[in-house]
């Protein structure tokens, strides 16, 4: 029988998201990659478990994740089922749809037929009757802007879904889906971009502004880039890496060109010459940014999980620190 740890909200930081009551870890637990069918369900558990058992309330999901799509959230359903049954209402579990779930028509983009019938089949595997926080995971310019963010209205007014938030949406676009939302008095609560110290579109375009004026959060993922921000590619190519892996679309060997792997290297040095990880450098760059509310982390074993909680409890980069590794990162080389 599971007994979670009497101890968990001992150590965890916690952050009240803007314009809302709603806390979140500092990290958040993304179910992205290897929590499906990829990976054994005992292993699952076990990351899920230990991240509750160590104040980690929070878990991102999206009817596509895991292989094959929806065994991510079939997973956390079952754990949800069984070990976690008599403490749901102390977890934030989030879901989005948008992207490519089913065939035919009706399986991708935002429409209102797409979005609700894709939050019917996510609360099915998830085994409960409703989530804390549906996204629309896209913007999607073939579907009336109004059609899809009504879809995000009506789930919460169904009782479908707590909070409602976007996620990959462009600057402009974000904009007038949080105006329409809050046309219909619903306030949004995170906006989820790709953001890391080698990717900062979401703030030099102004998303990040655009969260900051409304008063909503930013949750956001990827932001070790696939890796590259570990430090782990900096002397070779292991060959357990997502980079080796001939079925990864999202980073391949191209990817790491002489330019950044110069980049990469200096910053390195410097995150020596502060006597700090890479790893820990790039989570606190992102926790570092104005409206942050809680970072996504996606790992695939149990350390992982371990080595990263231990790193987000760590002292928070000053504002000389994160510039001098903007300066780094966007050097010509």
């Amino acid at each position: 029988m599971y007994l979670p740890n009497p101890h968990r909200y001992d150590s965890m930081v916690y952050r009240t998201v803007p314009g809302s009551g709603v806390k979140l870890p500092i990290i958040s637990l993304g179910f992205w990659h290897n929590f499906g069918n990829e990976n054994t369900y005992e292993k699952v558990k076990e990351m899920v478990l230990w991240a509750f058992d160590h104040g980690i309330t929070h878990f991102d999901l999206a009817n596509n994740y895991g292989l094959p799509g929806g065994s991510a959230e079939a997973h956390l359903g079952k754990i949800l089922s069984e070990e976690l049954k008599d403490y749901r209402d102390e977890l934030f579990i989030s879901t989005k749809a948008g992207f490519r779930m089913w065939n035919g028509p009706y399986g991708d983009g935002g429409s209102r037929k797409y979005l609700l019938s894709s939050l019917d089949q996510s609360l099915k595997r998830l085994n409960i009757p409703y989530v804390d926080l549906f996204y629309s995971h896209r913007f999607d310019d073939q579907t009336p802007l109004e059609e899809t963010i009504l879809a995000l209205v009506d789930a919460v007014r169904m009782g479908k879904a707590l909070y409602v938030g976007l996620s990959n949406y462009p600057t402009q676009e974000l904009k007038k889906a949080v105006a329409i939302l809050k046309s219909h008095g619903i306030h949004p609560l995170l906006f989820q971009p790709h953001f890391s110290a080698l990717d900062t579109w979401a703030r030099d375009e102004g998303a990040f502004d655009v969260c900051a004026e409304e008063k909503f959060g930013v949750i956001p993922y990827s932001i070790f880039n696939q890796g590259l921000l570990t430090g782990k590619y900096l002397r070779e190519i292991p060959k357990d890496s997502r980079m080796a892996r001939p079925d990864n679309p999202f980073l391949t060997e191209k990817s790491l060109n002489v330019s950044l792997l110069n980049r990469l290297t200096k910053l390195n040095e410097y995150c020596e010459s502060i006597h700090r990880s890479m790893t820990e450098v790039a989570l606190h760059y992102v926790l570092g940014q104005r409206p942050v509310s809680s970072a996504l982390v996606g790992v695939s074993r149990l350390e992982q999980l371990q080595e990263l909680t231990k790193a987000a409890l760590q002292e928070p980069l000053n504002m000389a620190q994160l510039d001098q590794i903007d300066s780094i990162l966007k050097e010509k080389s």
